[in-house]
């Protein structure tokens, strides 16, 4: 869902258990309880607790660097002739990766079973990667995974070893998932086949109208679709009363980027056992480049499918009536993974499987008529990077159970629970919304925009007050850079959050606070235990007035102390990792000057576009420009640019560096010196800090310029590493 970035303001659970080890992601059950995530058919295996001589990056929480949307928030990166050992955990003949490879390149990697190299390579591209967000400042560029998959052709056993090695393009390997994958399922009696009524096998032919009349054919029946890999140029509709089935998601595999597009249908559709692979590379709200666009009418079902490289996966409207989707996999999106767009009653969104989202990756969103009676259950959400694992805007009656969510980033909650409405007509939360028995794995990020932190799991009036009862139980919360739970009026008009119940909670390792009160209403709160606490147990401001009251209900544990300074947000504790050395600390941060001309603000400085540059106050020297990095860092190298352009001549600035740790009182940390910058040679000058520098603001003071009379930075760069 295209969101609305505004804002006012600056194991063992109870329910289940994740296991961590040798780099390996499985969900636990623990006993009488089910377990939260997915029963998925393949086991997952992070790069950075493999083997090799490529060079591990992360961990990094910060918006717009590669390792903050990796898995765990690491990843390998290889150069060429590097690679990545994996032990494979279990029998195994297929293997998908996870991967990078720098904008606008392609290549392959090699790929070795137990030392011997395959004959078959893994192509790499960063074809889908790459979306541009240009609305967002913390974030200009995101979406920058992709999954390639690859058939062995031969069986390996748990302990065995899979390599990968770069070829000449540099690829950064964030996980393999190992799958002991069936052989292709035969064709139903009394089914048509798409090839009968003329469909292309090899993917050459146009299969279009192919698919058109075998569904004709079929209705009431099924359509085969034999393995093959097909080719669709335009969607189909009028699609009710049959069943698509394929030999696999491995086998049958239908290229298109509009699979259905129907206002309507009379429904019964079972769609499963095959792959929709598109070809969406940017996000475009306009074009329904989806796999299902629309509805499929009521009873109808999708389960086995392999859906990736589309706009979203299922945009839902009209009649969806007891729709169940499940056991599927939904990948490499640039939008949402699965949204019930109103009116759906008693959906059923299960054992689902959605990694690298550009959006929501499940949603709810009750517009024109309310979301009724329908859950999302036992799914596994990976690394959406730009909103929510799991939202759901409005509606009545509706389950959140035993999900597990992982790595959300910019703009993310894990699960928000909101009165957003985007549009109207909305229907706001109303009845019971049940939240129960999810894990939340490194969820919580900021909102780029405003600078604000935004909680592993929101409960949010948006746009309304809340006046359902919202039930959230036994919910484990692990490693949140920010807040375990938030309670928001996202708008800023202060609309209280009310009928909140919180109980049987194990938070770990959260980076600020465990309650993150920011509007007023009230939340009774039993058995919440948190352990590692950042900087406090509750941050209580609510905007713009009003009081949020906790009623301690009995059984919580270690989260009793309250922040005490409204007008500053605790600063992330254990929950943020050590910065990259190589990432620049003052991109998209704040940024102020003693004086500007014209447009050329201070904040150009910053914006990561070496093209657009800051341009003091002129004939006015001295000038000073500051920028907040948000936390002290041992800074030890600037690199200071000009537009690269020659139309700029060589010139010489005269700077003085100076740092502070409060952004009252600085001190000089280089002394005034003047730095050549001459197109020739990139219109860039670097600056050596002395190894005791610590500083969080950094103002550069620019007495000279022999090229103009005024202080000229079109980016300054601050790293760790010298």
């Amino acid at each position: 869902m295209h969101r609305s970035t505004h804002h006012v303001r600056r194991v063992p659970a109870i329910g289940a258990a994740v296991a961590l080890a040798a780099g390996t992601l499985v969900a636990l059950a623990p006993t009488a309880q089910a377990a939260a995530g997915a029963t998925l058919p393949f086991t997952s295996v992070e790069a950075e607790s493999a083997t090799g001589n490529g060079t591990r990056i992360g961990p990094d929480y910060t918006q717009g660097t590669l390792a903050s949307e990796a898995s765990g928030r690491q990843a390998v990166r290889l150069t060429s002739g590097q690679r990545v050992e994996f032990t494979v955990p279990r029998a195994s003949n297929a293997v998908n990766v996870s991967y990078s490879v720098p904008d606008g390149q392609s290549g392959t990697l090699d790929v070795y079973v137990n030392g011997t190299r395959l004959a078959r390579t893994l192509p790499v591209t960063s074809k889908y990667s790459y979306v541009d967000t240009g609305w967002i400042a913390g974030s200009r560029t995101h979406h920058f995974f992709d999954d390639a998959r690859l058939l062995l052709g031969q069986n390996v056993q748990a302990g065995d070893k899979v390599a990968f090695a770069s070829t000449g393009t540099q690829v950064t390997v964030d996980v393999a998932d190992f799958e002991q994958v069936a052989g292709p399922a035969t064709q139903p009696a009394g089914s048509v086949s798409v090839v009968s009524k003329g469909a292309d096998p090899g993917g050459n032919g146009d299969s279009t109208q192919a698919f058109r009349d075998a569904i004709a054919a079929a209705r009431g029946g099924t359509v085969w679709i034999p393995p093959g890999d097909y080719r669709i140029t335009s969607s189909l509709s009028g699609v009710q009363n049959v069943t698509l089935q394929g030999a696999g998601g491995w086998y049958s595999v239908v290229h298109t980027s509009r699979f259905i597009d129907q206002s309507s249908s009379a429904g019964n559709v079972h769609i499963k056992d095959f792959a929709v692979v598109g070809e969406v590379t940017e996000r475009v709200d306009s074009s329904p480049d989806n796999f299902v666009n629309g509805s499929l009418g009521p009873g109808s079902s999708v389960s086995g499918m392999w859906i990736q490289h589309l706009k979203v996966g299922l945009w839902l409207t009209g009649n969806n009536d007891n729709l169940v989707v499940e056991n599927s996999r939904i990948l490499d999106t640039t939008a949402d993974g699965l949204n019930l767009n109103g009116n759906a009653r008693g959906v059923r969104v299960r054992n689902n499987f959605l990694r690298n989202q550009g959006d929501d990756s499940l949603a709810m969103w009750s517009l024109y008529a309310p979301d009724t009676g329908s859950s999302v259950e036992n799914n596994t959400v990976s690394q959406p990077n730009l909103a929510n694992g799991i939202a759901v805007y409005g509606g009545t009656d509706i389950t959140v159970r035993n999900n597990l969510v992982s790595d959300t980033n910019a703009l993310g909650s894990g699960i928000a629970i909101s009165n957003q409405k985007f549009a109207d007509p909305f229907s706001p939360l109303a009845g019971t919304i049940t939240v129960a028995g999810n894990t939340l794995v490194r969820t919580g990020a900021v909102n780029p925009n405003w600078n604000h932190p935004m909680g592993a799991l929101r409960v949010d009036s948006y746009d309304s007050a809340i006046d359902a009862t919202v039930d959230i139980t036994d919910t484990t919360i692990t490693d949140s850079p920010y807040s375990a739970f938030e309670f928001v009026s996202g708008g800023g008009q202060g609309h209280p959050v009310r009928n909140v119940d919180v109980t049987g909670a194990t938070v770990r390792n959260t980076g600020t606070v465990v309650v993150q009160a920011e509007a007023p209403g009230a939340a009774t709160f039993r058995d919440v235990t948190a352990t590692q606490v950042g900087a406090a147990g509750v941050y209580n401001c609510p905007y713009p007035s009003g009081s949020f009251s906790l009623t301690d209900g009995g059984g919580n544990s270690g989260w009793s102390s309250t922040w005490a300074d409204c007008s500053t947000w605790p600063k992330p504790g254990q929950g943020t990792p050590v910065p990259d050395p190589g990432r620049n600390l003052a991109k998209g941060r704040p940024a102020t000057a003693t004086g500007s001309q014209d447009v050329y603000t201070p904040g150009k400085a910053v914006d990561g576009d070496a093209g657009t540059y800051w341009e003091s106050s002129n004939n006015a020297f001295p000038q000073s420009w500051t920028v907040d990095l948000g936390s002290s860092f041992a800074v030890r190298r600037l690199v200071l640019k000009l537009p690269p352009s020659a139309a700029w001549g060589a010139r010489t600035q005269t700077v003085t560096v100076l740092g502070s740790t409060d952004g009252s009182n600085f001190g000089t940390v280089a002394g005034s010196q003047g730095y050549r910058f001459d197109p020739a040679t990139g219109n860039t000058a670097t600056v050596s800090l002395p190894a005791t520098t610590n500083l969080r603001y950094l103002r550069l003071t620019v007495s000279g310029n022999t090229g103009w009379p005024a202080g000229q930075l079109s980016e300054v760069e601050a790293y760790l590493g010298s």
